[in-house]
């Protein structure tokens, strides 16, 4: 799983859709980050197939919507997906949020997708400790993902912290918080030190926390910023820097209060 890829949230606009994940393939994304509520699977896959890239050569992330989840529903969004997509396999396949009733069959239909080997991974996303720990219980298989929404307001430490101890990958959505952080002065004047903005030194954080990030952008110019950034590493300093701007802050839904309707 590349540990940088492009994130295609709220890309609704066909033609916009496939130029911004046609120029990421071409600058070097290989993982892309979708999601059935997104409504750009059929875009994705389109894209892909247009950029002549190898599809194993390609990570290939979506999910299943709240609407969907419950083990039959989830196996038939998963077909649904797939078609959409115009792909054999998906490289991981997640439970878009923890709808009470239903996450934990929703997993147990994930499992099955895993092991009829239609997805190379398993994971969950926005999932609390105590969502884990349910899921834990009926798991063969751990989740190997969760994506979250995290950032520098947003370091989700516990959380983090209990991911690693098992094994499971974090992957931060939201990560740059919605842009809002771009005139933040801490990360302005390390971005200086460097040459870099603060996005550039954002995504870097997450890389070196050994974090996956997916950054979102429709903007050539951006897309080709948001990956420039392996020439530099920010030092301890820096690094603690910005964790503590930490404010548990969220610019997105807390899977604890999400409206499940």
């Amino acid at each position: 799983m590349p540990q940088l890829g492009l994130g295609v949230y709220k890309m609704t606009n066909r033609e916009e859709t496939i130029q911004a994940i046609s120029h990421a393939l071409k600058v070097g994304y290989r993982a892309i980050d979708t999601a059935a509520i997104y409504e750009n699977e059929k875009e994705t896959g389109e894209a892909i197939r247009q950029s002549g890239i190898p599809r194993e050569q390609l990570f290939i992330t979506s999910k299943v919507w709240n609407t969907d989840q419950g083990y039959d529903a989830t196996l038939k969004a998963f077909e649904a997906s797939l078609e959409r997509l115009g792909m054999e396999y998906l490289d991981l396949y997640l439970t878009h949020w923890p709808v009470s009733d239903t996450f934990v069959d929703t997993y147990r239909a994930i499992e099955r997708l895993y092991d009829e080997k239609l997805i190379r991974a398993t994971g969950v996303s926005n999932h609390h400790i105590h969502h884990l720990k349910q899921v834990f219980n009926i798991a063969n298989v751990k989740p190997m993902v969760n994506q979250i929404e995290l950032h520098p307001r947003l370091t989700q430490e516990p959380l983090r912290n209990f991911c690693n101890e098992h094994g499971i990958v974090i992957t931060s959505w939201s990560p740059l918080a919605r842009g809002r952080l771009m005139d933040e002065p801490t990360l302005m004047q390390i971005g200086m030190k460097y040459g870099k903005t603060p996005a550039q030194v954002i995504i870097r954080w997450h890389l070196q926390h050994g974090l996956v990030v997916i950054p979102k952008s429709v903007t050539p110019s951006r897309i080709e910023s948001n990956i420039d950034v392996n020439d530099f590493e920010l030092t301890l300093e820096d690094m603690m820097k910005i964790d503590c701007l930490n404010l548990n802050e969220r610019t997105g839904t807390n899977p604890e209060t999400y409206d499940e309707a």
